[in-house]
């Protein structure tokens, strides 16, 4: 495409200005179709080498980069899939050298989902890959540490910057209130004062004291807290849509925002939930006035960007299937009508969509201010000033790589994956193990295995056992609900058994990654020792198996005794299954 020309020595251009004035520059130049694509913050890929998707390319969805930056006036991407840091670099500056090329060279603001951990879900979260690996916020969680978590977040804002990215599309800050929700390893765990404190810390590490060149924004989410979710299930998929709240304990969701917002948190996003049974109309948060204006605006005073989660608008193709858009109570209206509700809620951009058209129909037909779009564009466009976007965008590429995955960080994401492992049993002393034992192990690396003790084939023949187990969870039919997991916590009897004759054959120390809350009393009652990760990696296990760290963590939620128990329990209520296996907080030292 034939590069658009463009006026040099605006004022919006003048790095001299106060902000404000260059905001209000850019802002009278702009067209209504310039403007409404200001508003919508969507993925975007790249190929393994740096360079650009564009049309027909094959990926999770069809993007085309080169449309969505010139025609459609787009800025705000966030990257799907994990690259190697040099080619991410490359293709950030790419992107900007586009949007360069625009009538107003207005910057690319890059985003991510979380990429400093294990958890692997296009929908949610990427595995660290280069980045450091840590454990999830349920392993930062299980320490207490608001200095580890600052550290942490300085960290990741640091390696993000990096590369190019500068929204944070986290900390998650929903409370685990519903043992079964998909989403809980993200979290802080269910207590909200702890979450509060963790949050700060958080924000603080992203942002610094204020949002500026040197800061990555953080997008908390999901407002006004998504734990409380009728069966635990995840409103991406309209099973999942109420929230509920048969406890009475609404406010108490809302404390770790408060925190977030008196961090200084940039952005906000709300959750796809619908409320039901509650004074707030009952439709999915992003259009939901009473939540977003009335509550989160007026009420706590947030005056910074809100974006909508991903996908409420349109329905949309994931890995050639179909799914219907999060437009929780509202189904019934036209995409456009959606988009009004969107705006008249108080939200400024739309996540995960790239329909600006909708929104130049809305003030075509006089059923949405040109005004109101100029409100959210101040915000958005003031973000890209401080952030030093329209001054210096470009990253460096050749330092890329010596700046993610550096030795410091990934070593400090080591050890707090050790010290974030939670022992809950140990029978008889079990663990430290000392000496060399015949080792037999499942899910473990044996070559990791091998520098800790003889490696055997047959169980009988052990003098130990280290399994490492998932929580349970019910398969889900299409692709990417699969990636959620949802349902029961408890293994089934065929699934069960296996584990149980592992227990009753050697000495066996069992290490469950504690996504959710598992439901696992048999094991607990039978296992050698039990050790509870939220992610680690296999040498980390064995060095607390071993005695060469120790493991300080404690649950950060309970973990129930039975299925009974968790379907008994009230959705919105911290730790409300009754006689629970272990409570919030347990945990034991070497």
């Amino acid at each position: 495409m034939k590069p658009q020309v463009r006026d040099e020595g605006h004022p919006y251009q003048n790095p001299e200005l106060p902000v404000e004035q260059r905001v209000d520059d850019l802002v009278a130049r702009m067209t209504v179709a310039e403007k409404a694509g200001q508003l919508f913050h969507t993925m975007l890929a790249m190929k393994p080498d740096g360079s650009t998707v564009e049309k027909g390319d094959a990926g999770m969805v069809e993007l085309d980069t080169t449309r969505m930056l010139h025609t459609q006036y787009l800025t705000h991407f966030n990257l799907l899939g994990t690259y190697e840091p040099g080619a991410m670099a490359r293709w950030h500056n790419t992107l900007q050298a586009m949007a360069a090329d625009t009538r107003l060279g207005i910057p690319v603001t890059l985003s991510t989902d979380p990429r400093h951990a294990f958890t692997d879900n296009v929908g949610a979260s990427f595995g660290a890959g280069a980045f450091s690996a840590w454990p999830e916020p349920l392993g930062l969680a299980a320490l207490r540490d608001p200095d580890l978590v600052h550290a942490f977040a300085d960290t990741v804002r640091r390696e993000y910057l990096a590369v190019g990215f500068r929204v944070a599309l986290h900390p998650q800050i929903d409370l685990a209130t519903e043992p079964r929700w998909s989403r809980q390893s993200g979290t802080f765990g269910s207590d909200a004062a702890l979450t509060a404190r963790l949050v700060r810390a958080y924000v603080r590490g992203l942002q610094g004291e204020k949002p500026g060149r040197h800061s990555v924004s953080a997008m908390v989410k999901h407002f006004p807290g998504g734990g409380p979710q009728k069966d635990g299930e995840d409103p991406h998929f309209p099973h999942g849509k109420e929230q509920v709240y048969p406890g009475g304990m609404r406010d108490l969701h809302l404390e770790p925002f408060k925190a977030a917002i008196a961090a200084g948190c940039a952005q906000m996003m709300p959750y796809y939930g619908q409320p039901v049974g509650t004074d707030w109309e009952e439709v999915g948060f992003g259009f939901n006035k009473d939540v977003v204006q009335g509550l989160l605006r007026d009420r706590l005073g947030f005056d910074g960007i809100v974006c909508t989660d991903w996908g409420l608008i349109s329905d949309a193709e994931i890995f050639g299937e179909r799914h219907e858009a999060r437009a929780w109570g509202l189904e019934s209206l036209s995409e456009a009508d959606r988009a009004a509700r969107v705006l008249e809620a108080g939200c400024d951009q739309f996540g995960g969509e790239a329909r600006p058209e909708l929104v130049e129909e809305l003030v075509a037909s006089g059923r949405v201010p040109e005004y109101r779009l100029d409100a959210s564009l101040r915000r958005v466009l003031r973000e890209k000033f401080v952030l030093g976007l329209f001054d210096d965008p470009y990253v460096d590429a050749d330092r890329a790589a010596e700046t993610v995955g550096r030795a410091d960080f990934t070593e400090a994401g080591a050890r707090a994956q050790r010290r974030s492992l939670t022992l809950l049993t140990n029978r008889e002393h079990t663990l430290p193990v000392t000496g060399r034992p015949r080792l037999y192990v499942e899910n473990v690396a044996t070559g990791t295995a091998a520098g800790y003790g003889e490696v055997v084939a047959d169980p009988a023949r052990a003098d130990l056992a280290v399994l490492r187990l998932r929580t349970p969870y019910e398969p889900r039919p299409n692709k990417f609900e699969s990636m959620f997991h949802s349902g029961r916590l408890d293994f089934t009897e065929e699934e069960l058994k296996p584990v149980l004759d592992l227990l009753d054959t050697v000495p066996t120390v069992v290490c469950v990654n504690l996504e959710r809350a598992a439901v696992i009393p048999e094991i607990a009652e039978r296992a050698a020792a039990l050790i509870a990760d939220y992610g680690a990696d296999d040498a980390a296990v064995l060095d607390v198996v071993f005695g060469r760290a120790e493991p300080e963590g404690r649950l950060p939620f309970e973990l129930p005794r039975s299925m009974a128990a968790v379907e008994a329990s009230r959705p919105d209520v911290p730790d409300d299954t009754a006689d629970p296996l272990f409570p919030r907080g347990a945990g034991l030292r070497l």
